[in-house]
């Protein structure tokens, strides 16, 4: 299954699931937990199915033939040894005079009862469900299509529907944020790198840093041609306020396979891990701007996560404690990713003092400065933080300010986020500061790489479009055609159908984007034409009706109407053919123009291959500069502004235009005036 595919199985899942919803009385926040109970239990059938046959196949006959599989066989195999009544196949099966809804919970109930790590975690409140409604989401996840496939790509349809639920405000619903939008998770695991030992995040949410952080080992093993085993390279701790969401990031890191210790507790009064000075990675997105929090707790008063006679800052909210506990956990050589809102960047009074301490401890890595619509339950922006504890020497006194702001791609008209090729750029620059000379090459390459298999695809569908119409317009020409024929004339696209497009292995940046602009209409003429046709036989279908009923009568009258019906018929079904690859060539192009945008601007910024300071975007700065500065870590006080002039634009015309609107505006103001101190009363 490829990822066009995959995408389009995770959006027809999502679309039947909610539409079922749409049709219910339950909010989104109601429905989040069972549906996705639901798809971890289909998971679980499968990956029960694909590891019974692989294990019945290993074991060997003995004297009494061969022996039963064993709940650690399945354990070996990295699947559960499933009761026949949690089994997805056996709910899909139930009689419709049987309670669904309990047979559901009763499957959970058992799984639960087998594997003591999910006790508590799994939904079992399906009785709050229609049983109709119940019996619909059992057959979406019961297709053909959702059987035949594997964990990873499970792990991507849960990722997907908890984005989706976020999207649609279950977290606001909660009274919180339960999911960090993927391309700020992909920023943080990108720029630290968390490819060993121990990894903490004290605001986990529904797990999503450990989630990526599995994906980067695994393309990280998949490019070295070594072990993909996650749980061998990392261990994975987390800590979560809310049980709700225990249970999702409990959930989510079964659906993944990944082993971890998630408890539920408060962070501001425990840290249930004891992990200060023990973690090699910390990445967390918190809650921002937390009232309330008791300072005058023993636990807070003596907390060794904060800095001495500095630690607890007197402003009512919980950023800066979130900030130093994130130091505090890292070990000599650790790595740390957080999102924090924006005012803790120029915060004042007791956070700046907390703020200069760290700076002067050397550990400030990189700020980079994010825009608004990036969250799915709030529109403000924020910045996200870097600090590394093992910075290489030429680093400790130096900052990379990024400012992000005027980056990224728009999703939707409230939201917004990294593309994978700007999340490339991201961190080109950050290894370049960091010292590795061939970074932004390396990203050139990626860039290059990535077009030509995008433009591979695109090519291979324009490709499949073409030969769809050149069948559909050989059609009424074959021997065993029955009914009338079509008497259009296509013959002067005959050389547009027949090009058969090939992306070469070598093809450069002048030639991918070569490839941009010839993308746009893979069927020029044709469509021209079609358009041309129906236009014509519009026109031919409405003279006919306005013909008399005698006339219409006539034997030259009836073979047109046969004729102008083949050629609506021909017509109908080239516009069909093109809806349908158009629909399926419309994310492909996107993706292609992003790619080829953010690696167009990687060549223009960075022209030589090599890190340089480039206004409005990036700078490196000394630990001199931020304490001139007072100590302000916002990346737009350093950077400055890109001021973009379009040399196409007449900018003395358009504002010769505004001051005589503005002069016409003025003078239609004095004239209400004038007339509102005529009125007499």
């Amino acid at each position: 299954m490829n990822q066009q595919e995959i995408k389009q199985l995770e959006t027809e899942l999502w679309d039947s699931a909610n539409s079922l919803r749409a049709n219910s009385k339950l909010t989104a926040a109601e429905y989040k937990d069972p549906v996705l109970g639901l798809i971890l239990l289909r998971y679980a059938q499968n990956r029960y199915d694909q590891a019974k046959e692989q294990i019945e196949a290993s074991i060997q006959e003995g004297p009494r033939g061969k022996r039963a599989p064993t709940k650690d066989d399945f354990l070996a195999a990295g699947a559960m040894m499933l009761p026949q009544e949690s089994q997805f196949d056996y709910l899909a099966d139930l009689p419709e005079s049987e309670s669904l809804d309990e047979a559901i919970n009763n499957a959970m109930k058992l799984i639960e009862e087998a594997y003591p790590d999910l006790a508590g975690v799994l939904p079992k409140n399906y009785q709050e469900f229609d049983t109709d409604l119940l019996r619909e989401l059992i057959r979406v996840f019961n297709k053909d299509s959702v059987k035949k496939i594997k964990g990873d790509i499970f792990g991507r349809i849960y990722e997907f529907f908890l984005m989706k639920f976020s999207m649609d405000g279950a977290g606001a619903q909660e009274g919180g944020e339960f999911f960090t939008p993927p391309s700020l998770v992909q920023l943080i695991v990108n720029m630290i790198k968390p490819d060993h030992g121990v990894i903490h995040d004290p605001a986990c949410g529904s797990g999503g840093m450990f989630v990526q952080t599995g994906h980067f080992i695994e393309e990280l093993a998949e490019k070295e041609n070594q072990d993909a085993s996650v749980n061998t390279k990392v261990t994975c701790y987390g800590s979560e306020l809310k049980s709700n969401n225990t249970r999702l990031a409990k959930m989510n890191l079964a659906i993944h396979g990944i082993e971890g210790k998630i408890i539920e507790s408060n962070s501001f009064y425990s840290d249930p891990h004891s992990l200060v000075g023990k973690c090699d990675f910390v990445m967390a997105n918190p809650p921002f701007n937390v009232k309330k929090v008791d300072k005058k707790k023993d636990y807070v008063k003596t907390d060794v996560r904060l800095f001495k006679d500095v630690g607890i800052p007197k402003a009512d909210n919980g950023n800066y404690l979130w900030i130093q506990y994130f130091y505090h956990y890292l070990n000599e050589q650790g790595r740390a990713g957080f999102v924090m809102a924006s005012s803790a960047t120029d915060a004042g009074n007791t956070e700046k003092t907390i703020r200069q301490k760290l700076v002067e401890t050397g550990a400030v890595d990189c700020i980079v400065a994010v825009g608004n619509n990036f969250f799915y339950t709030r529109s403000l922006p924020c910045h996200v933080w870097f600090l590394d504890k093992g910075k290489r020497e030429e680093n400790k006194d130096k900052i990379l300010m990024i400012d992000a702001r005027n980056t990224f791609r728009v999703v939707t008209n409230t939201i917004n986020d990294y593309s994978p090729g700007q999340l490339t750029n991201f961190n080109a620059i950050m290894e370049s500061y960091r010292g590795d000379d061939t970074a932004i090459a390396s990203a050139q390459t990626i860039h290059n790489q990535e077009a030509i298999n995008l433009a591979k695809d695109i090519a291979l569908e324009i490709n499949q479009l073409r030969k769809e119409c050149k069948t559909i317009l050989a059609a009424p020409n074959a021997e065993d055609f029955k009914g009338d024929k079509p008497n259009l004339d296509f013959s002067s696209i005959t050389a547009e159908l027949d090009e058969v497009l090939s992306v070469a292995d070598n093809s450069d940046f002048d030639v991918c984007h070569t490839w941009n602009k010839r993308f746009n209409q893979p069927v020029e003429k044709l469509f021209a034409l079609i358009e041309q046709c129906q236009a014509d036989s519009e026109k031919a279908l409405a003279d006919f009706k306005a013909l008399s009923k005698e006339d219409k009568a006539t034997k030259e009258s009836k073979q047109l109407k046969k004729q102008l019906d083949a050629n609506s018929k021909l017509l109908k079904s080239l516009t069909a053919a093109l809806n349908a690859h158009k629909t399926l060539l419309k994310q492909e192009l996107a993706d292609y123009k992003q790619r080829i945008k953010d690696w167009s601007s990687l060549r223009e910024n960075f022209p030589n291959d090599q890190y340089q300071d480039v206004e409005g975007l990036c700078k490196i700065v000394s630990r001199n500069e931020v304490e001139e500065n007072d100590y302000s870590l916002t990346p737009g006080r350093y950077v400055g502004y890109k001021i973009d002039i379009d040399p196409n634009f007449n900018y003395v015309s358009r504002m010769n235009q505004i001051h005589s609107e503005l002069d016409n505006l003025n003078n239609s103001s004095q004239q209400l005036l004038q007339l509102i101190k005529e009125v007499k009363l």
